[in-house]
């Protein structure tokens, strides 16, 4: 199984900002230490082109986080500072899911991890996402003759609206979003398959739902590719999360998406998404728990 990291290309924050840059360096750390993939196998991206950004973004948006020349309150929105370390980053996270969804069609599962930026639209970011790499991707393997359709699962607390935005549409990318009912964006778009639950949602109640929800959209998607959006936020001890999932109730809904989908001969690409953590090391455990977890399927 092979595994993207970007957190070398480090995005500059200041102090006291809220987003926890350093989970992805603490991940990559652990997963190199853990051995889980050869270290052959445990690579740098490509950072995504233009030509990828724009089968998901307009060029005119493209260009404009490329020049700096986004507006300040565009800048608000998306919650990071401006800087080229930021649109490096972005472009790579966007690359390791391409890279991420190649290796998955050979091997069964890949992992990017970072990825997951499912709030951002085609012509705007917001919520910490600049390019929206499940959408680059799935584009991107289509464009490659790799997958015809492709089902994005997302699992992160936070409805994938971007996501939902930009595939609106396209019978080709069914879009299945499982998130808190009342989080953020309190704006929600809409997806092919939305599952939205009541504040303090525990384990049982998520993966009841979730199971429904896979078989929904595994059948309807016809899909050839998944591409899983493997947030760690649902945890009870997530500060923006407001459910109640614990770290068994996450491993289980992990493996529930992986047996599915291997089941049904999906290749997937799973990407990290959210994670807010009172305690960052909660948010690694979790990240690194689903890569074993796949790491062991793909053994």
């Amino acid at each position: 199984m092979k595994i993207f990291h970007s957190d070398t290309f480090v995005l500059p924050l200041p102090e006291g900002h809220r987003f926890p840059m350093q989970k992805y360096a603490l991940l990559h750390q652990r997963v190199s230490h853990a051995a889980l993939v050869a270290a052959s196998d445990l690579a740098i991206p490509l950072p995504a082109s233009d030509a990828d950004l724009e089968r998901a973004h307009t060029p005119d948006y493209v260009q404009r986080v490329q020049l700096g020349a986004l507006t300040p309150q565009e800048v608000r929105r998306i919650g990071f500072p401006w800087s080229l370390e930021m649109v490096e980053r972005s472009r790579r996270s966007s690359g390791a899911t391409m890279a991420a969804c190649r290796a998955a069609m050979c091997d069964g599962f890949a992992v990017n991890l970072a990825g997951g930026t499912h709030h951002a639209y085609a012509d705007h970011g917001e919520g910490y996402c600049v390019f929206n790499d499940s959408v680059v991707a799935a584009r991107a393997m289509q464009a490659e003759g790799q997958a015809r359709r492709i089902v994005i699962i997302d699992c992160d607390v936070h409805q994938g609206n971007g996501t939902a935005a930009i595939a609106a549409g396209d019978p080709t990318i069914y879009t299945f979003s499982i998130h808190g009912a009342k989080n953020f964006p309190f704006h929600k778009e809409q997806s092919d398959l939305d599952i939205a639950l009541e504040d303090g949602a525990d384990d049982s109640t998520y993966l009841q739902a979730l199971d429904r929800g896979l078989c929904q959209s595994l059948e309807e998607s016809h899909a050839e590719l998944a591409i899983y959006l493997a947030g760690a936020d649902p945890f009870a001890g997530d500060t923006l999360g407001r459910l109640k999932l614990t770290k068994p109730g996450l491993a289980a809904r992990d493996r529930m998406v992986l047996t599915y989908c291997r089941d049904a001969g999906l290749p997937v690409a799973i990407t990290m998404a959210g994670g807010y953590a009172r305690n960052i090391a909660d948010t690694v455990d979790i990240h690194f728990a689903t890569v074993r977890q796949a790491a062991e399927m793909c053994a």
